[in-house]
This record gives C-alpha cells, sequence and structure tokens, in this order.
C-alpha cells in the first residue's frame, strides 16, 4: 500500500489542491455559492470519487482497496445523482444537499481511519489521515445532527472544512513523496 501511495503521491496532492480551491471559493463568493453549491459540491464528489477509484485499482492487491474502492463509488455516485437531478435539488437545497454531503463526509471519514490505522504499521505520520478522518467523521454527524441551521452556514462549514482536509491531505502527500522508492 505505502508503495503505490507514495508512486502516486501527486494524486494525494491533487485531491488536496482541489479541496482547499472549492473551500476558497465558496468563501470568495457566497452568495454566488448558495446557487451553484449543489454543482459544485457534485463536481467535487466526482472528482474526488474518480481518484480514489482509481487509487483503490492501483491498490487491489491489498486487503482492503474494496473500502478505497467503496468510497471513491459513493463520492461518483453522490456527484452524479445531485448533477442528474438539478431542479429537485434546487427546491430542496438545504436538505438534499445536506443529507447527501453529511452521509459522504461519514463514510469518508471512517474509510479514511480506518486507512490510517493501516498505514501506521508501515510510515509515521500517518496520522494527517487519521486526523482528516476524524475531521470528515464530526463533520457528518454535526449536518445530521443540526440540519436546521442554514444554508450560509453549511456553506462556510463546508469550506472550513474543505481547507482543513485539502491542507492535511497535501502533508500527507509529502510525506509520501519523501519516502518514494
Amino acid at each position: 500500500m505505502l508503495g503505490v501511495m507514495s508512486k502516486n503521491w501527486w494524486m494525494v496532492a491533487l485531491r488536496g489542491v482541489a479541496a482547499i480551491i472549492f473551500g476558497i471559493l465558496i468563501i470568495l463568493f457566497p452568495n454566488l455559492a448558495i446557487g451553484t453549491f449543489v454543482f459544485v459540491f457534485a463536481a467535487y464528489a466526482l472528482v474526488d470519487g474518480i481518484f480514489t477509484i482509481i487509487n483503490a485499482v492501483q491498490n487491489r492487491n491489498q486487503s482492503r482497496w474494496w473500502v478505497y474502492l467503496l468510497e471513491g463509488i459513493i463520492g461518483v455516485i453522490a456527484g452524479i445523482v445531485v448533477f442528474a437531478n438539478p431542479l429537485f435539488s434546487a427546491i430542496t437545497l438545504p436538505l438534499f444537499v445536506l443529507y447527501i454531503v453529511a452521509f459522504w463526509a461519514i463514510f469518508t471519514g471512517v474509510s479514511e481511519i480506518v486507512a490510517a490505522f493501516q498505514l501506521r504499521k508501515e510510515i509515521e505520520g500517518e496520522f494527517w489521515l487519521g486526523l482528516s478522518g476524524l475531521l470528515s467523521l464530526v463533520f457528518g454527524i454535526l449536518l445530521l445532527v443540526n440540519p436546521g441551521e442554514g444554508i450560509l452556514t453549511l456553506l462556510f462549514i463546508v469550506a472550513a472544512y474543505a481547507i482543513i482536509f485539502g491542507a492535511m491531505l497535501i502533508m500527507l502527500a509529502f510525506r509520501l513523496r519523501g519516502l518514494r522508492a
């Protein structure tokens, strides 16, 4: 697992950069973000899901590669569902997107925590992945517990989450880059 991840460190970094850009765009354009949040989230979930699937396929010789595959598939499905139902998504934006984001974040968080425990046997500094997983998990649970807080709050929480998550992935990517064989 470590060999493939360190060889493809740039994919981890790219996921981090995409997350940071996503977060910054929401902060810079909150009024536009309200109207376009559905599509921005769909694009991010789709891209993140595709890269996660690629990573899973490249790691299919690992015992738990299917966890990454499932995480990627859920991301791709979430992106496709939102793109395929823009009118429904726009009408029911606060709850529809909120629940998709919440369940996606919870599954991503659990997957990353599991992966961090697996990496613990191979490298030091895997806590960045575990910490990003914990952040994802807490974020998803908070969304489920407080669904009525409003879309602007969700937008800024998503922006902060994306920036922190992206920074953690970039830190992990550079750690993996340093371990290339």
